[in-house]
């Protein structure tokens, strides 16, 4: 691999390099990684304004802290990719969230100094907190610190982990980057309360007149009033939220000022009395122009031209599947005024944004806060609306507990728009949403459907609004639809009915949701080898469509179910009916097909899919094998 020339960075191989540095060639060393990036970037995509607004911070923390004996906890994940160029791992930057390469998030089996893996928000400050007490009962000296953005502050585990900081050690340096921009606008109080600190008129004239006075003294002199001034402002600017909860609080600071974040981030290792928070302001997007001109900081990118910042996307030749549940959301709230919509922090993945311009005092962005929708949405439906919580699959597990008890056990009719429900690709096991049909399917009461394609889709979105007396899940996969005609009505579906899309003799393939458009080539597929196939879609997975599943048990020799989930899911539910109705047929062959017991690592989705064996050619071959025709299972697991 071509590894582009930076006489600095070219000099970094570890942090132990840059520590070797002396302090006036940081600056451009930070550039050279700041460009090293873009380029690494413009070529896998990936997450990249949050990764630039941190070039200077990932340096100065490198070149103060001894990692990796030093902890340093990224939140998220995100803004991780300088920090992994500067560990070991610019040789393999341009892998990154590739099959095989570099994951797009801290991973601890992928180094030394990634000691603990982060996908998610706001776990940084509880994963360091341990970290913490294990140090101080070993006897043992390093630092840890922990690096969370300001979105992440809207989510209460952070503030779980704030509360309990104090009294569990007391070295412990916690690194607010505010920028002021997540993937969304950040909400709520903390985002505000940081806004305000960071751009209050007694701080900027603080900062002007120390400055003023710093310019003016001799080099010595004017060093000891730029450190009066950072500790003078922080007194001017308040912090005081934090100094209840029993940690120092510094800041705000300018988080590209590398002199400054060198001093700052020395003075706070001498803290011994308690934790310290460290606020610095930082701006997402920072030395790429395009990037700083994007209403998101180009914060998830696909492949780009670096000179245009022109990002390289497909032609779609169908809509997406969110674009399809935005627009059917949005023409049911036209004829429903009871229909309101719910996200956590997550507007424009989930296709809200488009709900919110038709309908914006009916939508809900409560930021990084699943547990709080859930139990938010559940409130709204107490009262007579009909919210619509659209969540991300591997985020709602975030708020289980609150579907569990706020929203199930009172029967409460919460209709939960389940995104990226399946393998999710480049952003690897994180933020698949492998689990949502087994961790929903068992709850009483639920009615759990999957959409096979984009009209399927569109009425179970009919479909939750019309039911009011107890809690719905829809699941869709991240992704285009299979290019199939969109109805002009919403039309619900009848709960609990499948329907059988062609007809055989032999094989029968039960589909439950994405892998439709597999299940029905591979039908085709085994009536070419001779074994007539029907291929049904469930529609639901709970409550099962009892009939269909003993028709296709009596007339077929052998019955394939699929679903582009985990183990004990749809295909369990189906065992376990027939089971408890004594319906197993001994000469019935009957196979589940799932997701692999194992956290699959980032790939292209198709090859996820075939890794699976839950493509056309993965379901014939497993018809194949119940059949007990081996050479045949043989010759199609080759494809």
């Amino acid at each position: 691999m071509v590894v582009r020339s930076y006489p600095t960075l070219d000099r970094v191989g570890t942090p132990k390099d840059l520590r070797a540095l002396p302090e006036t060639a940081l600056s451009c060393l930070a550039e050279e990684l700041r460009a090293e990036m873009i380029d690494a970037v413009s070529l896998t995509g990936g997450h990249l304004g949050a990764g630039l607004g941190v070039v200077e911070l990932t340096v100065a923390l490198h070149y103060v802290f001894e990692t990796p004996d030093d902890i340093l906890i990224w939140d998220v994940g995100h803004q991780a990719y300088p920090h992994k160029i500067l560990t070991g791992r610019r040789d393999r930057i341009k892998t990154l969230r590739q099959g095989g390469g570099l994951s797009g998030f801290t991973k601890r089996a992928e180094s030394a100094y990634d000691p603990f893996g982060a996908a998610h928000a706001a776990t940084s400050i509880s994963a360091a907190l341990g970290f913490c007490a294990a140090r101080d009962a070993k006897g043992q000296d390093h630092h840890v610190v922990a690096v969370i953005g300001d979105g992440s502050m809207s989510a209460g585990m952070a503030y779980e982990a704030l509360n309990n900081a104090a009294h569990t050690t007391k070295r412990l340096i916690v690194v607010v980057n505010d920028n002021d921009m997540s993937i969304a606008p950040p909400v709520g109080g903390m985002s505000s309360y940081l806004s305000r600190l960071a751009s209050s008129k007694t701080y900027r004239r603080l900062r002007k007149a120390a400055k003023r006075v710093a310019e003016a003294l001799p080099a010595p002199m004017g060093e000891v009033a730029r450190k009066a001034e950072e500790y003078g402002r922080t007194l001017v600017t308040g912090g005081t939220f934090f100094e209840e909860l029993g940690c120092h609080y510094l800041g705000p600071f300018d988080g590209h000022d590398i002199p400054n974040l060198l001093l700052i981030l020395r003075n706070a290792k001498e803290y011994d009395d308690k934790p310290v928070v460290i606020h610095v302001v930082t701006k997402k997007g920072k030395g790429y122009p395009p990037a700083e001109a994007a209403a998101d900081k180009y914060h998830g990118v696909t492949k780009f031209n670096v000179v245009t910042g022109e990002q390289l996307k497909a032609k779609a030749n169908a809509p997406s599947y969110t674009r399809v549940f935005a627009d059917a959301l949005t023409k049911a709230a036209d004829l429903d005024p009871k229909i309101v919509a719910v996200t956590a922090a997550m507007p424009s993945g989930t296709g809200l944004d488009v709900f919110a311009k038709a309908h914006p005092t009916r939508c809900f962005d409560v930021g990084i806060a699943e547990q709080h929708a859930v139990t938010f949405a559940a409130g709204l439906a107490a009262d007579g609306l009909k919210p619509f919580a659209a969540i991300y699959s591997t985020f709602l597990q975030r708020g289980y507990d609150q579907v569990v008890h706020d929203v199930a056990i009172q029967s409460l009719p919460v209709r939960f728009a389940i995104d990226r429900a399946g393998l999710v690709g480049a952003d690897g096991p994180t933020h698949a949403g492998s689990f949502d049909i087994g961790y929903l399917g068992q709850l009483p009461g639920f009615v759990v459907m999957a959409a096979g394609d984009e009209t399927e889709l569109w009425r179970m979105v009919a479909t939750a609004a019309a039911i009011d007396d107890r809690p719905s899940a829809f699941r869709y996969p991240r992704g285009e639809g299979l290019g199939v005609e969109l109805p002009t009505t919403l039309e619900p579906l009848e709960i609990g009915k499948g329907r059988v899309l062609r007809q055989g003799s032999k094989v029968a393939i039960l589909s439950f949701g994405a892998r439709l458009g597999d299940a029905l080539k591979a039908g085709a597929r085994l009536d070419a080898l001779g074994l007539p196939a029907t291929v049904a879609d469930a529609r639901f997975a709970k409550p099962l469509d009892h009939a269909l599943i003993q028709q296709l048990c009596r007339h077929h020799e052998a019955v394939i179910t699929v679903e582009e989930g985990a183990v004990g899911g749809f295909g369990a539910f189906v065992l376990q009916w027939l089971a408890e109705e004594g319906a197993l047929d001994p000469g019935l062959k009957i196979r589940t097909l799932t997701l692999p017991d194992v956290f699959q690592d980032q790939d292209k989705p198709e090859a996820m899919i075939q890794q699976a064996g839950l493509d056309a050619s993965g379901i014939v071959a497993a018809a194949c094998r119940a059949l007990g025709l081996a050479d045949l299972a043989a010759q199609e697991a080759r494809g």
